[in-house]
């Protein structure tokens, strides 16, 4: 079927994120060969501060005006816990496997709006985020020799990145996005450059470049993502976001050797099946899906 215009523009802008978002993978899992996540963490929250400072400049001191400081801090908190988990698992896990547990973000963030946002989950919905989560223990295999502590580590970063999207969107009713931006950016920086000093390693120039390639792709993918939802229908572009588990699998397989197996890619299947019929639900109730990487 071919797409109308605007809806293959956003197809190419997800695309087009979904391929910088593995490549950010790559780097990481890269650099997790030697400087610790703690490390890769910090520049990645420091770029991202540098990236906002033109807002924080453009809107002076009335940025900072808030009445709701301690869920900044607990927005900030929670995304650069989700980041520190993300990061440990694809440097720990198949570059695979740690991007298709990442996709059991939207489980999460039903449970988390059900309880906290108080919005009204049927049936199917649960059936669907149960299942789901039947996609990531096929994936895991808990109890078995494949299992790790990264796997843990790979669900609470889903789990705080939800965390994320909820407190997002309790936020945006009160706050300014330049104001959520410059709150996120100055507190997980300052949460995050204790533990980088505590493990530093001077980085090589290689090194370093991939340091702030990581950075610049996290804000480029972000940057593509939002322009195709802002392009296109969201029905017809988070199809589109999947493709972020093919480029991993095939950049795991070009560059680490890494060859998913039969668990991997039944679990991944299953919870594709499951986070794509939750992402066209909300579609459908007139809300955007939870979908998404960086």
């Amino acid at each position: 079927m071919v797409l109308p215009n605007r809806n293959l523009e956003g197809a190419l802008w997800m695309i087009g994120a979904g391929a910088v978002f593995s490549l950010q993978g790559v780097a990481v899992k890269e650099l997790g060969t030697r400087l610790d996540v703690f490390q890769i963490a910090f520049v990645r929250c420091f770029f991202g501060l540098l990236v906002t400072l033109p807002f924080v400049l453009r809107g002076g001191t009335e940025l900072f005006l808030t009445g709701r400081p301690a869920l900044h801090v607990m927005r900030a908190l929670a995304g650069v816990s989700g980041m520190f988990c993300g990061m440990y698992a694809i440097a720990h896990l198949p570059l695979a496997d740690a991007v298709a547990i990442s996709f059991a973000k939207p489980l999460f963030a039903v449970c988390l709006a059900a309880f906290f946002l108080g919005e009204k989950v049927g049936l199917p919905r649960w059936l669907a985020t149960f299942v789901g989560f039947l996609g990531v223990a096929l994936i895991a295999r808990p109890g078995s020799y494949a299992f790790e502590v990264a796997h843990i580590a790979a669900l609470l970063g889903a789990f705080f990145i939800a965390d994320v999207v909820v407190l997002v969107k309790k936020l945006q009713g009160s706050e300014k996005n330049a104001t959520i931006m410059a709150y996120f950016g100055i507190v997980t920086s300052l949460a995050s450059v204790g533990p980088a000093l505590y493990v530093w390693l001077a980085p090589t120039l290689f090194e370093f470049a991939l340091l702030v390639g990581i950075a610049v792709a996290a804000t480029l993918g972000q940057w593509m993502a939002l322009r195709a939802y802002r392009a296109a229908d969201a029905s017809a572009v988070v199809p589109f976001d999947y493709l972020r588990l093919v480029f991993s699998i095939l950049f795991g397989w070009a560059i680490f050797a890494e060859v998913p197996d039969r668990w991997t890619l039944a679990g991944t299947c299953v919870l594709i099946a499951a986070t794509a019929y939750i992402a066209f639900r909300e579609i459908r109730m007139g809300r955007k899906p939870s979908l998404g990487g960086g």
